[in-house]
């Protein structure tokens, strides 16, 4: 018999507190934030001092990737774009349901990689959030983020991006 698994809840278990708060800040605070197109909820989560960004633009090549966000500031005014572009397709009816819930589903967030005060994470999309107006919407692509532990918590250093997924 096979478990479902809770997107809600920290896969980590609770002596695990380094991987357990990396989860947290990049699941449910990350995602509830872009639903509510809330940037002060995620800025402490962020070190903006050579804080760099690189966007895969979903291609398998990285010859095509760029250095889309070479400052946080780049990278929080495109974030604060795209939520509230997905708040005004939400606002319209487009979503069945409430489509934090989809976000959740689709995310995984299963491999930490932690030397010192610095951690490699892998966050992955692999889901469809339903909608009313044609086809559901693909989420597909992951996300590789270094973070590191600043004033005795984990914030987010940079990232490689909109990388392809493909499900093993």
């Amino acid at each position: 018999m096979t478990t479902q698994r809770d997107p809600f809840r920290n896969p980590f278990p609770a002596n695990d507190a380094d991987r357990r708060a990396i989860w947290e800040m990049l699941v449910p605070r990350d995602i509830d934030a872009f639903v509510a197109a809330d940037w002060s909820a995620v800025a402490q989560d962020f070190i903006s001092e050579n804080f760099t960004g690189v966007s895969g633009h979903f291609q398998d090549d990285p010859a095509k990737y760029d250095l889309a966000y070479p400052t946080l500031d780049a990278y929080r005014t495109d974030w604060l774009k795209q939520a509230q572009d997905f708040g005004a397709v939400r606002d319209a009816g487009a979503y069945k349901g409430d489509p934090r819930d989809g976000i959740y589903a689709a995310t995984r967030l299963e491999e930490i990689e932690i030397t010192g005060d610095t951690a490699l994470v892998r966050k992955k999309f692999d889901g469809h959030l339903p909608r009313t107006d044609g086809p559901a919407e693909r989420m597909n692509w992951q996300t590789l983020y270094w973070c590191r532990r600043q004033d005795g918590r984990w914030k987010i250093a940079g990232f490689v991006g909109y990388l392809p997924y493909i499900k093993e």
